[in-house]
């Protein structure tokens, strides 16, 4: 199977310095997109989320890996949206990994049956 070059569109969002600050910042890697998380996942950070996955959802059977390392916390509104996104990517041949989740989002993960619908991996590609 031949790797696509992926196309770059490197870029974070989010909001630097607040009390609970997210960031969500994107890389290309040969499959597809790795998008790194850091801070809280919720309601009021589902804006900066979607600003960053959504373009890399457009890209046709690709592998988005949305590494947790950087994750202090993820509230039902925010694993509302990634399984939302994983539903979407699975419609258009794509597919949504989770990478490297701390214990706390871990567990949310494993309580919600949410593991059923990612792959969770050790690492992230790269």
């Amino acid at each position: 199977m031949a790797r696509r070059q992926p196309k770059d569109h490197s870029l974070a969002h989010g909001r630097l310095g607040a009390p609970g600050a997210f960031i969500a910042q994107a890389s290309p890697w040969a499959e597809g997109t790795v998008i790194a998380l850091y801070g809280e996942l919720d309601l009021d950070s589902i804006t900066e989320l979607n600003a960053v996955l959504l373009p890399a959802l457009a890209e046709p059977a690709t592998v988005i890996v949305i590494d947790c390392a950087g994750l202090d916390f993820c509230d039902s509104t925010g694993l509302n949206a990634l399984l939302r996104a994983q539903a979407r990517a699975l419609d258009e041949g794509s597919r949504i990994e989770l990478a490297r989740p701390r214990p706390l989002v871990l567990r949310m993960l494993e309580l919600t049956g949410a593991t059923d619908a990612f792959r969770v991996r050790d690492t992230v590609p790269g």
